[in-house]
């Protein structure tokens, strides 16, 4: 799984789901957007060599989006990523079995739904992204 998080409510701005991890989970979570890729900044991805790919290189250099490399043993690499992740596992892949790639995007869409739309987060003074945009706030 890809999750891209927007840095300015923490909800997941684009998501997918496949058999390996690689390239083309990026490139998913990419086209999941429902705003202009132009309209990211910065792209960071953990130190897993499925992600340093030519098609992903190509598509930050189409849309002029910064890569942040992550350092080895950085205090800030994946601050606002692991918040995102780790529930993502606990609360959905761990405590179900998929039998089809089809069933964990579909549980996925239902999840990220629900993430940014009910999920209340500290970071967000306890609003769901949803509500925390609405009110026109950001971090």
């Amino acid at each position: 799984m890809c999750l891209l998080a927007g840095l300015a409510d923490r909800g997941i701005a684009g998501h997918s789901a496949g058999r390996t991890r690689d390239a083309s989970l990026v490139l998913g979570a990419f086209a999941a957007l429902d705003f202009p890729p132009a309209d990211v900044q910065v792209f960071h991805a953990d130190r897993g060599g499925g992600f340093d790919d030519t098609r992903i290189d190509e598509l930050l250099d189409v849309f002029d989006i910064k890569r942040s490399p992550p350092r080895k043993g950085g205090p800030h690499g994946n601050d606002v990523a692991e918040p995102m992740d780790r529930p993502l596992k606990k609360e959905l892949v761990y405590r179900n079995s998929y039998a089809t790639i089809e069933q964990l995007r579909r549980d996925l869409n239902d999840y990220v739904w629900w993430s940014d739309n009910q999920r209340l987060h500290s970071t967000l003074g306890y609003r769901s992204p949803k509500e925390f945009t609405e009110q026109g706030l950001v971090l």
